[in-house]
């Protein structure tokens, strides 16, 4: 199916662009270089054709699992035996605690029923009007800007999801927090999150001087993260009217284990606070930017949103979106470790082995999609032939699938619809706009966009 247009136009075939891969496997040593800098630039060219791939890392068997029923052996009828690994927990433990996106086993049953109210469509709607406002809002403070000259999108869009993520956990913005929040982000990423040697070599029980870094580095994060919560509570004295919720940060208060009849405590609520707020607005603020490159790409498609931003539905901005999340999977890895014996496609799977399944290869696998590299928001529209189960995971599967997926499509598919309705979107200089993944797939520079009002 081609890209949609406008009628009476035709689409040309768009294909953005990406990082060469390697010809061949990459030695040990230049692989690990590359995860730091780069980790979609690991896999050599026949990764995007295999259904299964083994090497040996340090020792022990790393699996990268491409074929959807081998996906669903490990994400689904036998997530019980895949567990995270030590890698994740030790460049995640420090940001999230024991949050739902690392907790394993009792204590991640516990908060996965617990949090599962906080997220029906019925709760998703009640958050829609603070998505509306902080975006219109966003729109409103690009007006001068864009009239100066080239407009830096990319911080724009990052201050909007975190507005965003302020608005519908705590109900106001974060003006008072929020750079500071930024300032965490940025310098764990720019260090602590990338993974090094030591973090492969030695084993979780021990702490490496990374770790003894990470371990400060979260001393200072849980103060800040319950200065904001204590703030948030202090200014919304007395507005809590009749009982219903106004945000996430009530919702999770209220939340129960059906099961147990047990809530989070605060040491727990602040983990999911932190987790939804670094899980949210960090993958929304770059899905954003992507979406924003390519119809700046595409000007055609572009128009076919700005036409649809009146309308109270949306299935062709949502289904950018959504391709735009094939192309640049925000999560752009998925890392297992083996608890016990399985087997995958004639391997033996052993304990301790690790099992990766990368969403950016799944999403450009050349045997699980026609024309994989290029942009076809088509894909996605109804009546298209049905994207097939497993080779498309922006946002997991199984039972760990993120608990946010309704939520964030709703929160990109309006935002974007905002800004494309308001601004005619355009690329301000040449310099291709290539992804670079470490911990999401961000772009590799900041792109200078030209913003112009729509009549």
């Amino acid at each position: 199916m081609d890209m949609q247009a406008p009628p009476g136009h035709a689409a040309p075939r768009l294909v953005p662009p990406v990082p060469v891969p390697p010809e061949e496997e990459l030695p040990t040593l230049r692989f690990i270089a590359a995860m730091r800098v780069n980790g979609i630039a690991c896999w050599p060219a026949s990764a995007y054709e295999s259904p299964l791939r083994r090497r040996r890392l340090f020792g022990r068997a790393r699996f990268t699992v491409s074929d959807p029923d081998l996906v669903r052996r490990v994400l689904v009828d036998n997530a019980a035996n895949y567990a995270r690994t030590p890698i994740t927990i030790r460049l995640l433990r420090p940001m999230l605690g024991d949050g739902l996106l690392i907790s394993e086993g009792t204590a991640w049953r516990h908060q996965r029923r617990a949090l599962a109210p906080a997220f029906t469509p019925r709760a998703v709607e009640t958050l829609v009007p603070h998505i509306l406002s902080a975006s219109d809002e966003a729109v409103a403070a690009l007006e001068g800007p864009a009239a100066r000259g080239p407009v830096d999108l990319f911080a724009a869009l990052q201050r909007l999801a975190l507005e965003i993520a302020g608005r519908t956990m705590f109900s106001v913005g974060m003006a008072r927090h929020g750079d500071r929040l930024r300032g965490f982000l940025e310098a764990y990423a720019a260090r602590l999150g990338r993974p090094h040697l030591t973090d492969l070599l030695v084993p979780l029980r021990f702490a490496t001087p990374l770790d003894r870094a990470r371990a400060r580095f979260r001393r200072d994060w849980v103060g800040f993260l319950d200065e904001v919560i204590a703030d948030r509570d202090e200014g919304q004295s007395g507005r809590h009217v009749g009982g219903e919720a106004r945000d996430l940060l009530d919702l999770l208060r209220a939340a129960r284990d059906p099961e147990t009849g047990r809530g989070f405590s605060h040491e727990e609520l602040r983990d999911q606070v932190a987790t939804m707020i670094l899980a949210g607005h960090e993958t929304t603020a770059v899905t954003l930017l992507w979406a924003c490159t390519l119809l700046a790409l595409a000007p055609e498609t572009q128009g076919a949103v700005a036409a649809e931003s009146g309308s109270v539905d949306k299935p062709f901005t949502r289904a950018v979106i959504e391709e735009t999340m094939r192309l640049y999977p925000p999560a752009f890895v998925l890392a297992r470790r083996a608890l016990g014996p399985d087997e995958l496609a004639g391997e033996a799977i052993r304990p301790g082995d690790s099992v990766t399944i990368s969403p950016w290869l799944l999403h450009r696998h050349r045997t699980l999609w026609r024309d994989p590299d290029a942009f076809d928001p088509g894909r996605f529209l109804p009546g298209a032939l049905p994207v097939p189960r497993f080779a498309y995971l922006p946002f997991g599967a199984g039972p760990r699938v993120c608990i946010g997926a309704a939520f964030a499509l709703t929160e990109a598919t309006l935002a974007l619809s905002r800004i494309v309705g308001h601004f005619r979107i355009e690329r301000a200089d040449t310099r291709p706009v290539l992804p670079a993944a470490v911990v999401t797939t961000q772009p590799d520079h900041a792109p200078a966009f030209r913003l112009t009002r729509r009549a």
